[in-house]
């Protein structure tokens, strides 16, 4: 259900790329709101905003923002009417149409109608946006000139403006451009699915890595099955699909306090173990310590399916601390858990050795 509000605007707090944040006087609280732009219209100080304050009024994390829904008093133009009939966020108020990359009025649906490979592409695939930036930390230390997509599947967060992370990756010059595919929208191309997204990376974009992972704020249950990074390993299964070299990053932790997050995620070895039905090759941090034993034990459990490959971590850490991004995971920071971005990084630095 959703929680209703209205509010006042009382200050713009920041933007970037196809989002603003800004104050809000809900109620006599003020509080922060989301809007984007490119759905809502711009919210200037003074309008009268409708916002769902579900998130933040249940105090959830990543996404506990109230979100703008309508300036009332200040409704944008309707659009010109660009080519394109593929519709995302489907049946939900806030259903917006995009240009498919694959549909048949998109310039590159002659490519894409008879694409059916990824010649060998090297895929990084992860179960949370949090290892975005240190995926590509590994790949660009030691390939600085590899051109490199992200495919933001719709798992989390549905359009690819709520995450700052992409937002500063490129504009650092870090990402060739984005993919989003199925619900998710807001990249530079729209997909309708992953295996389409994935070609599109390839051969739209002509990226030479591409990088897999939801969007911010993944949803999770304390159970087996019910965690929307289990998807992670239909990603492995439609990279191998497509003739690509899908690697496997894993989830690690030294600081998660839930013991199944403890070392190698449950999820990990859910995703990889059970749901992947195609081999990876699975980046491994070797790690000179008693939790990289444990590591490697853990990921013993994935040997039978998957390649697992050692991956050396000499000088990772400086990359890590010099990412033109913040890190952060479940809000803690590189020195908080440092494995966490290791990891994420050592995957990154693999592909980096799949290419020609």
């Amino acid at each position: 259900m959703i929680r209703w509000r209205e509010g006042v605007v009382t200050g713009i707090r920041e933007e970037w790329a196809g989002a603003r944040e800004v104050r809000v006087d809900m109620d006599g609280a003020m509080v922060d709101a989301l809007a984007y732009p490119d759905l809502v219209g711009a919210p200037a100080v003074g309008d009268r905003v409708l916002l769902n304050a579900t998130a933040l009024l249940m105090g959830l994390g990543t996404g506990g923002y109230a979100m703008v829904v309508a300036l009332p008093d200040r409704l944008p133009e309707d659009p010109p009417h660009p080519p394109g009939h593929v519709v995302k966020a489907r049946y939900t108020p806030l259903q917006t149409t995009v240009l498919g990359v694959d549909e048949q009025d998109s310039p590159h649906h002659p490519v894409l109608r008879d694409a059916d490979d990824l010649t060998g592409m090297p895929v990084v695939v992860a179960d949370l946006h949090s290892a975005l930036p240190a995926v590509l930390t590994g790949l660009y230390r030691d390939r600085p000139g590899a051109k490199v997509v992200y495919v933001m599947t719709d798992g989390a967060a549905l359009p690819l403006a709520f995450s700052q992370t992409v937002a500063g990756l490129a504009a650092h010059g870090w990402l060739a451009g984005s993919v989003t595919v199925g619900q998710s929208f807001g990249g530079d191309l729209e997909a309708v699915t992953l295996h389409s997204g994935l070609l599109a990376a390839r051969h739209v974009l002509r990226a030479d890595v591409t990088v897999v992972t939801q969007g911010p704020g993944n949803t999770g249950t304390a159970t087996t099955w019910g965690y929307s990074g289990v998807a992670c390993g239909e990603a492995v299964n439609a990279v191998v699909a497509l003739g690509g070299r899908p690697v496997a990053a894993l989830r690690v932790s030294q600081a998660d306090e839930r013991p199944r997050h403890r070392g190698l995620s449950h999820h990990s070895l859910t995703a990889y173990g059970r749901v992947a039905l195609s081999a990876a090759d699975v980046a491994l941090p070797t790690l000179d310590s008693a939790f990289g034993r444990r590591l490697r034990e853990e990921a013993g459990q994935l040997a039978a399916r998957h390649t697992v490959v050692p991956v050396p971590v000499a000088g990772l850490d400086q990359a890590l601390r010099e990412c033109p991004v913040p890190l952060s995971t479940m809000g803690r920071g590189l020195d908080e858990d440092w494995a966490y971005f290791i990891a994420a990084a050592a995957a990154g630095r693999h592909a980096a050795t799949l290419l020609a």
